[in-house]
Parts: structure tokens; C-alpha cells; sequence
């Protein structure tokens, strides 16, 4: 459901907003979806059953809440398979590095555990909700696949496919929809979504569409017609509403309940009150961007948790909860003594608020143009070879 608290804060799929300077409050979250917090005995049994250090995201509190992951490595330790769904809408020609997170973290997930991957491209959903043509809505599709491609996901292990291309040539994604469409009536998905009598029926029948994919049924061509194949799926909290609808519909389909990872949000430039956004291009920084403008952005817009003055901020520190700059190197630098020492220094004062921007500007600059070097790489032949149909290396 669209969740507001005392109107303290609001996450829905559309928008995410927070009285507080520190942000979104994801326990009151955990609580109010019903999620599982993830806790340390969580991140050490992946690490042990998959032989790899856990992800810095996860030991980091990035990816936060869960739901029946237990059950998947359940099952991964009896030999029985699950495969990853995860999904991108693509609303603007160029992703910020918010929207790198959740892309990181699954290859990181593909990666450990070696299993199939779909990445769905709701290009129907960004055509239904903002002001742009079918045509549009497409090609951004695949403007975002190369993107994806570039986060280095293997071709045979992933499937990315636009919905408008799928659902026109897989008959057994479009009887999922189908199956599941008649499980939900317009007064849960109201209540869900906050949908309302003015929004067309595109948007009511939208959420069966991004349920679809966590049923192995919807990739016949993948997993051989089975029906049973777990599914986990990791994505931003906000979209937890749509996974939620899926539980309570898969056992009344027969199928497995797919499992989630949460992970929060990066904030805006101005603050941790609302999230990066593609469509407001002073709160984000894309992975399209110069280095100057990186500089620029960081320098001008990064809110700061220092002291008004040199002298009181030595004497005061830095607070690091509400300081954009820390908050974003805590997502991107994997190094957890460097990030330790520069959290001691900023809160005592010993470092300024200049020198954290400088940090995190030389951090950001080489993570965005390492993947702009990978995405230069990225033809039109391969974005065709990774959205065709096909069967992937597993066998069922």
C-alpha cells in the first residue's frame, strides 16, 4: 500500500518523500510492509554457502529487509534451482547512478550463486504514466539495456526484454498476466497503489504485468515449461506494493511466492528527503555525466552535514546521518577502513566538508567513467542478442 505515517513520510512506487534530514525511517518501514529486517547471521550464511565475501551492500545496511530469503538458500543448499528477476523503467534516456544499485547488487547476486537472470523493461508502465509516445517509451527500452549490458551481466545467464516486445511474442507471459489479472480485483489494486477513478485502466492493470516474471512459467524458452523454479527478486524498497499483490496471488495459482531483497534509497543531491530522480536533473547525477559536471554537481548541490564556520565545525565535527557526500560514499566506495576513517574524521572535525566532497567526486568520476567506457562497447547486435527469446546455459 502507498505508505504514509503521520504524513512524516511517503514510498510509493511513483514517490518517495521524508520529513527528516536523515530520510526515509526503514524500520518504521520493515514494519509497516511487513518485511524481515536482514540481520548479520542473514549475510554471513550467504557469504558461507557461496564461498565469497559478502557484498559491501549488504554489510553496509544498503540492502536492508527481505522477504523468505531464507527459503531460497534453503533450497540452493539442496542443489534446487531459483533464478533472479529484476526490472528497470525507462523514463529517460540517460540512468543516474541511484539506479545503479540494485543492477550492482544482482550481478554481484549472478555472480556468487550462477543462475538466470530476467530484467524487465517496463516500457508499457513508463508509456501509461508520463507524457510519451509507445515509440518513445521503446526506444528509451533499449537506450537503458545498454546501460544494464555495461554493469557486465552475463549474455548467457540474462534475459532483458521490453514488456511491448514479450508480451506480443510469448503467448505463456501473456497467460501468466492473464492468470494472474483475475486473481486481483480494481478495489485491491486501489487500495494497494492508490490508484483513483481518473486514472486510465492501463494503470489498473499494469501491476499483473510486473508480477508476471517472478513465475518461471512466463520464460518457457528458459526453463523448459517447469512452474515451480523460485524466484528472487532484488529491487528498491519502493516497489515492494507490486511483490506484496504477487505473494498473496502465486499460491492461489499453485506457484512459489517469489523471495525479495530491499534496498534503500540513494538521496538526492539537495538531501536525504526524497530520492535521486531521473526526471529532476539537479538532484542526479547520470551516468552520461562529465567529470565537470560531476565536480560541479557534487560542489554546488551535495547537502552538507558540516558546521557554519571553519572554526565551529573543528570544534562541533560534521554530522555524517544527514551529510550527502558520506552517505553517497557509503554506497560507493568499497574500501571499509578508508570509509571508516573518513566517518572518525569528518564527525571529530578533523576533516572539512571541502575535503569529503573531494573524496567523493574522485570516487563518483571513476565510477561513472569506467562504465561509460563499458558502455561504449555496447552495440546495437548485443542489446538484439540479449532481448531475443532464447534458451540460457541452464538446462531443467
Amino acid at each position: 500500500m502507498a505508505t504514509t505515517d503521520q504524513d512524516d513520510q511517503l514510498v510509493t512506487p511513483w514517490e518517495v518523500t521524508a520529513a527528516s534530514q536523515k530520510g526515509v525511517d526503514y524500520d518504521k518501514l520493515i514494519k509497516k510492509f511487513g518485511s524481515t529486517k536482514i540481520e548479520d547471521s542473514l549475510i554471513e550464511r550467504i557469504a558461507r554457502l557461496t564461498g565469497k565475501p559478502a557484498n559491501h551492500l549488504m554489510r553496509r545496511g544498503i540492502i536492508f529487509s527481505h522477504r523468505d530469503v531464507g527459503l531460497i538458500l534453503d533450497a540452493y543448499e539442496k542443489g534446487k534451482p531459483f533464478f533472479l528477476y529484476t526490472g528497470r523503467g525507462p523514463s529517460s534516456e540517460a540512468m543516474h547512478l541511484g539506479h545503479l544499485i540494485p543492477f550492482v547488487f544482482t550481478k554481484y547476486l549472478q555472480d556468487v550463486f550462477d543462475v538466470p537472470l530476467v530484467i524487465q523493461m517496463t516500457d508499457d508502465e513508463k508509456f501509461l504514466w508520463k507524457d510519451m509516445s509507445v515509440e518513445e517509451a521503446r526506444r528509451l527500452a533499449s537506450e537503458n539495456a545498454k546501460d544494464i549490458i555495461a554493469f557486465g551481466f552475463d549474455k548467457e545467464k540474462t534475459f532483458i526484454f521490453s514488456d511491448m516486445d514479450y508480451i506480443g511474442s510469448s503467448p505463456d507471459f501473456y497467460k501468466t498476466i492473464l492468470r494472474v489479472e483475475k486473481c486481483v480485483t480494481v478495489n485491491q489494486v486501489k487500495g494497494i497503489f492508490g490508484f483513483n477513478d481518473s486514472d486510465c485502466i492501463g494503470k489498473i492493470s499494469f501491476p499483473a504485468i510486473q508480477a508476471a516474471p517472478s513465475f518461471s512459467c512466463s520464460f518457457p524458452q528458459i526453463f523448459g515449461g517447469k512452474k515451480d523454479i523460485a524466484c528472487l527478486i532484488p529491487c528498491a524498497i519502493d516497489q515492494d506494493p507490486y511483490f506484496r499483490m504477487t505473494r498473496d496471488v502465486a499460491p492461489r495459482l499453485g506457484y512459489p511466492k517469489p523471495a525479495l531483497l530491499h534496498s534503500t534509497f540513494l538521496p538526492a543531491l539537495q538531501g536525504a528527503m526524497t530520492k535521486m530522480s531521473a526526471s529532476e536533473a539537479s538532484t542526479s547525477i547520470y551516468l552520461t555525466d562529465s567529470a565537470e559536471d560531476i565536480r560541479d554537481k557534487i560542489n554546488k548541490y551535495a547537502y552538507s552535514g558540516g558546521q557554519s564556520t571553519v572554526e565551529e565545525h573543528r570544534r562541533v565535527g560534521g554530522n555524517v546521518d544527514v551529510d550527502v557526500s558520506y552517505q553517497y560514499l557509503t554506497f560507493f566506495l568499497e574500501d571499509d577502513e578508508k570509509l571508516a576513517k573518513i566517518e572518525k574524521d569528518y564527525s571529530s572535525g578533523a576533516m572539512l566538508t571541502g575535503d569529503l566532497k573531494k573524496e567523493l567526486i574522485s570516487v563518483v568520476q571513476q565510477v561513472v567513467a569506467e562504465h561509460q567506457q563499458r558502455r561504449q562497447q555496447v552495440t546495437e547486435q548485443m542489446v538484439q542478442e540479449f532481448m531475443t527469446p532464447r534458451k540460457l546455459k541452464y538446462s531443467y
